[in-house]
């Protein structure tokens, strides 16, 4: 078996432990992903980005994934698991409060967009504590909402093995911002009774690769850079302008 070069938290003894480190903390989800893709697609994408982006930050660490987020949009498909926003605000808070007592930083690197609302509570309230932490999305510029083309195309890529493709049917493809208010008094399952929001068709593993890349290289360049907006998301880097820390007091 081919070791994994990115350094983990979880298979680190403590001493080894760098004194300055860097934690990378995947956050994702267990939930419906279509007819064709796993639940756990969200958790193994930002798993995948944090392990790439770490090879080529130092002192970087991975720790092990947080698999349960806000996912109550999917509470009528079998398999979903959400803990629902205050929970996940209460152990991110927590989380990092723990973290902090060693890491030199921390950023959060998401794969669900449910999770957005208590990540940008939580890192209010974390770098207004003094907290050196942040969070990035995983996520290409005109990707579909959900369990589309875009994660289909990722999910080829890393893990051809757990996308069944013939399996894989067209949803509602209207834009996420049409569908957020049914979306959000109704559920995924109102707008779309197999799941997916988007269309898979024409998903392919050169696709999925091409964007894993781009969202490895964004990570990357948000890190190295650490300019930090007001909801304490890492933003990118301005070409000739030096990077800056913005911390709400």
């Amino acid at each position: 078996m081919l070791r994994d070069p990115a350094p983990q938290l979880a298979h680190t003894a403590w001493p080894s432990v760098p004194s300055d480190a860097l934690v990378l903390l995947p956050i994702g989800s267990t939930e419906q992903h279509g007819p064709h893709l796993p639940l756990d697609t969200d958790s193994f994408i930002a798993d995948a980005i944090a392990r790439r982006a770490a090879t080529s930050v130092p002192t970087a660490l991975v720790a092990p994934t947080l698999p349960y987020g806000a996912s109550g949009e999917h509470a009528d498909f079998p398999g979903t698991v959400s803990i629902g926003q205050e929970a996940l605000r209460t152990v991110l808070v927590e989380a990092v409060r723990s973290l902090s007592l060693w890491a030199r930083r921390i950023v959060l690197v998401n794969g669900h967009g449910g999770n957005t609302a208590p990540l940008d509570t939580a890192l209010r309230l974390l770098r207004s504590e003094g907290h050196d932490v942040a969070w990035t999305a995983c996520a290409v510029p005109g990707g579909d909402a959900h369990a589309g083309r875009t994660e289909t195309s990722v999910m080829l890529h890393l893990a051809p093995d757990r996308v069944k493709l013939e399996a894989a049917v067209a949803g509602d493809t209207r834009p996420l911002a049409a569908l957020l208010p049914e979306l959000m008094a109704h559920g995924v399952r109102a707008v779309s009774p197999s799941g997916v929001l988007g269309d898979p068709t024409g998903a392919t593993a050169a696709e999925g690769r091409r964007a894993t890349d781009a969202m490895v290289a964004a990570a990357v360049r948000r890190i190295t850079a650490w300019t930090v907006d007001d909801r304490g998301r890492l933003a990118e880097p301005v070409p000739g302008r030096l990077a800056r820390q913005v911390v709400r007091p």
